[in-house]
């Protein structure tokens, strides 16, 4: 079996039933058999107590019922489809975050960290913010966030998990990193929170999947779960490049990989 829950819609304006078929025609054409939308939260008024700053704020467009009558429409005409949400995790407001999550029927959560305060860490506007810091506080701060987001037990896995690397800023002391992995892949396995192995690197400059092979070894060490993504942003990303997201769980030991419904993990072997 392979799935893809991490795919977006709202950007493109494109909310309504006939574009979602665009995406399902292409994930049957890749050969997936699970598929899910799960798109940022940001986009939502309801999510303004979460995170607000300029660049949100520019985006904040739509109200959350939009996003709920997508798929009553698809339950109506029987697609199969996945509800899901990619939450940006910010520290301090689990309470806020709870409370949305319990007010939505969704399929299962993500939870991601794209924001070390107000430094959105992979937008290419503050790409050069990381020639100002430190490079090895940074990576240190921001697995300070994935060890957290694990530990509030609120998502049912991280998204792009080591996207600090997104534009190739990467230590080369690999005992720094070690101790990292070894941090997030502990915090995970004791909340039963999976990782997806996601294509999205290959299309970015780093042009690596996430997550690194030794973070993904030290995950598969502690019993942490997996699902396959593409984080597609357009319908031609379903799928992208996902030969090698199979490749490099096998190649670590995975064997099954996990899907969702009404936030309930199923395991199933990789195809």
């Amino acid at each position: 079996m392979l799935t893809d829950y991490h795919v977006h819609m709202a950007e493109t304006g494109n909310l309504d039933v006939d574009y979602l078929k665009t995406y399902i025609q292409k994930a049957k054409e890749e050969g997936i058999e699970e598929l899910g939308i799960s798109e940022h939260a940001y986009f939502f008024e309801e999510t303004r107590p979460i995170l607000s700053n300029p660049w949100v704020e520019n985006r904040r467009t739509l109200q959350f019922e939009t996003y709920q009558r997508l798929f009553d429409a698809a339950k109506e005409e029987n697609l199969p489809v996945k509800m899901g949400i990619e939450m940006d995790y910010m520290p301090g407001k689990e309470e806020e975050m709870k409370q949305f999550i319990e007010a939505h029927p969704f399929d299962y959560v993500i939870g991601s960290v794209h924001w070390i305060d107000d430094w959105g860490i992979d937008l290419a506007i503050y790409r050069d913010e990381y020639e100002k810091r430190d490079l090895h506080e940074v990576y240190r701060q921001y697995f300070d966030r994935v060890v957290t987001l694990a530990q509030s037990g609120l998502f049912d896995f991280v998204g792009h998990i080591d996207v600090i690397k997104v534009f190739g800023y990467e230590p080369e002391d690999r005992d720094f990193l070690r101790e990292q992995y070894e941090r997030a892949a502990k915090a995970l396995a004791e909340t039963d929170t999976c990782i997806e192995i996601s294509t999205a690197g290959l299309r970015k400059p780093v042009g690596k999947l996430y997550p690194d092979p030794e973070l993904l070894k030290t995950c598969k060490a502690h019993g942490v779960g997996i699902v396959i993504c593409s984080d597609a942003h357009k319908p031609g990303h379903i799928g992208y490049r996902y030969n090698e997201a199979i490749e490099l769980a096998k190649s670590v030991g995975y064997e099954e990989l996990h899907t969702f419904k009404n936030r309930q993990a199923t395991k199933h072997p990789i195809g």
